[in-house]
């Protein structure tokens, strides 16, 4: 079929507002490092609490992960998204108004609901609209609305932090507004025409399908869509366990840990903190992390350039190997005290960017069957968030002990998660989520 005949208007602009699930994600990522100074001073943090309200995000996204996966099922992923921008509206108010540390982690916590669920369907409702031709970049989108969330966030944060004690309750009030534009845009979305040829609604999944490609395209998509469903149409932990799609699981679940135990992430949350402890002033900080968000979007964009180019494989291997080289640099410049070493953290987002942030999410969503993808779907993404919990809960406390050594901890995880990606991830660009069927279960 040519790829001329798609409407690939339509198509980029339902990935869009989808991906508007990815801003909110960055959002509710990123608006707690402007505030975490501000947080230290309003409640008394030490590095156990600061650690705690931190990953308390990823605690309610593991929440997220299965409310997500069973509503998605059941509802369909549309409904799930709405869920999702309600769930982040509300949130964020409740951030904002919090008296005291309790509810205020309560509120981040349900936060962390929506950031789950958000996670999860944002990327799986696009891979299942978009052509396999177009499914790396499009789905790439949910990880530069992502990108585009954290550095909106710590422009904010940067202009509002002389206001007064105050200001981290603007901080975190203001995401009621993309909240907003989500709920609203996602009413407007059309349902994944996987689901509901899955709920035995072919009829309605090929208008949507015909929209997106034509009659033909429509035809061929349906076909091979209802054979792949083999006649399962529920959601089923236990069959993402079974011994013919098992492996794919367990390919989801290193890709999703690794990602975010290769320690890029403390850079993000505690960039701040890191700043400190070589003599960089509060400004200073908080300005720092306009930098790396603003490098964090330039290799994002990059990466949806080449995800479809050079592939998924070559990027995740480039990404490992790249960071354990950088970690080890930034260890030793910390050790002497360079103010030179955000040149070198700078450096480490920008191989996250352009490789792991992205690229994973684009395999999490292409290497589950379809009659388990939900449920598959779900629990790569809920081990994404508990190897995050595990990460931000412990880098405040081992920082405090290790100082710059623990980023040779981070070093050694992207060498073996290197060998992972070597060893047991396949190569996935242009071919169908259905074909990709195949080469994963037969791996």
């Amino acid at each position: 079929m040519s790829r001329s005949s798609y409407n690939n208007s339509y198509i980029l602009g339902i990935s869009f507002i989808s991906a508007l699930g990815g801003y909110l994600f960055g959002f509710d990522f990123a608006v707690i490092t402007g505030a975490l100074p501000f947080l230290r001073d309003q409640f008394g943090l030490d590095a156990y609490w600061e650690g705690f309200a931190t990953g308390s995000l990823a605690l309610g996204a593991i929440i997220g992960c299965l409310i997500a996966g069973a509503v998605s099922d059941q509802y369909g992923r549309r409904k799930g998204l709405l869920l999702a921008a309600a769930i982040f509206g509300i949130s964020s108010l409740a951030m904002s108004l919090a008296p005291g540390l309790g509810l205020f982690i309560g509120a981040r916590f349900m936060a962390g609901i929506g950031v789950g669920m958000a996670s999860m369907l944002s990327p799986m409702y696009i891979a299942e609209i978009s052509p396999a031709h177009l499914r790396g970049r499009m789905v790439a989108i949910n990880q530069l609305t992502v990108v585009i969330g954290i550095l909106i966030t710590n422009l904010v944060n940067y202009s509002l932090r002389n206001i007064g004690e105050d200001a981290w309750r603007w901080m975190f009030g203001l995401g009621v507004i993309p909240s907003a534009l989500f709920f609203i845009g996602a009413l407007w979305l059309p349902e994944s025409p996987r689901w509901l040829v899955s709920k035995g609604r072919s009829d309605m999944a090929a208008r949507i399908l015909e929209k997106i490609g034509g009659e033909g395209f429509a035809q061929e998509s349906l076909v091979t869509i209802t054979r792949s469903m083999g006649g399962n149409i529920r959601m089923s932990y236990k069959a993402a366990f079974g011994k013919t799609v098992f492996p794919a699981v367990l390919i989801g679940i290193g890709l999703a840990v690794f990602q975010q135990l290769c320690g890029i992430n403390v850079v993000f949350n505690y960039a701040p903190r890191i700043f400190q402890s070589i003599g960089v002033p509060q400004d200073g900080q908080l300005l720092q992390t306009v930098f790396i968000g603003g490098v964090n979007l330039v290799f994002t964009l990059l990466a949806m350039v080449l995800v479809d180019r050079l592939g998924r494989k070559p990027l995740m291997l480039a990404g490992a190997g790249g960071l354990a080289i950088f970690y080890i640099i930034v260890a030793r410049m910390l050790a002497a005290g360079s103010a030179n070493v955000s040149w070198y953290l700078l450096a480490a987002i920008g191989t996250y960017a352009i490789s792991l942030a992205p690229v994973t999410w684009v395999l999490i969503s292409e290497i589950f069957p379809n009659k388990v993808r939900g449920a598959a779907t779900s629990i790569a993404v809920l081990s994404l968030w508990a190897a995050y919990f595990i990460l931000v809960f412990t880098f405040p406390i081992l920082f405090e002990r290790l100082k710059d050594s623990v980023f040779y901890i981070y070093a050694v995880i992207c060498v073996l998660g290197l060998v992972f990606v070597w060893l047991k991830v396949k190569e996935t660009k242009g071919k169908t989520l259905e074909e990709l069927e195949d080469v994963i279960i037969a791996h």
